[in-house]
């Protein structure tokens, strides 16, 4: 049974405190992906974070997050078993790997491959598997001894209709703002120094 609160809670985070972070990197030039950690015992914020490619390529929405989620001082942090991993977008080969070398036991994503691809003009992580990995679009274990992965839309869809249809407006909403953030990142991206931009 999909828990209908915490689905909130991970679109509360993405809405109100990884949006707002975006915005302000796809205005600095870069791309729209962002991050979180959360305390699973009460769902409070550890950290929210961006992509910030602008300052080094690697810093990718989940790395630049688990980057500056290491910086935090040891007192601050949470044990990574404790805590839920939040991806706007479904991570790519660096930050599945980074996800896995820091311990957390779990991720939610709001957007997949495809819709990095589709909606936002981003070929790159379904690229990347292909011609590096050879493997096919999903191509990774979603579930495996490290870690469970969650897509926030499947969980969605699998919900009864008026829990579902509440939800999915929600998503909706959130959609369209990064929607208006991929047309600035898509309007700006010839003028940065991001490699696969």
């Amino acid at each position: 049974m999909t828990d209908i609160s915490l689905i909130d809670r991970l679109l509360d985070v993405i809405e109100h405190d990884i949006v707002p972070k975006t915005a302000e990197g796809v205005a600095h030039g870069n791309k729209l992906f962002g991050a979180a950690i959360l305390r699973k015992d009460d769902r409070s914020l550890v950290l929210a974070e961006t992509n910030n490619e602008i300052e080094n390529p690697l810093w990718h929405g989940e790395v630049h997050c688990l980057k500056r989620f290491y910086e935090m001082p040891r007192a601050e942090r949470v044990d990574t078993k404790d805590a839920l991993f939040i991806a706007t977008h479904e991570p790519c080969s660096l930050c599945l790997s980074a996800i896995t070398w820091t311990g957390f036991d779990n991720f939610y994503y709001l957007f997949s491959h495809e819709d990095s691809r589709d909606s936002f003009a981003i070929p790159h992580d379904l690229k990347i598997l292909k011609e590096v990995f050879t493997l096919d679009p999903g191509g990774y274990n979603a579930e495996n001894a490290y870690w469970k992965s969650f897509s926030i839309r499947r969980l969605v869809r699998a919900l009864p209709e008026a829990e579902r249809q509440r939800l999915e407006t929600r998503i909706g909403t959130i959609s369209a703002r990064y929607d208006e953030l991929s047309e600035a990142y898509q309007a700006s991206k010839a003028e940065n120094d991001i490699p696969l931009n």
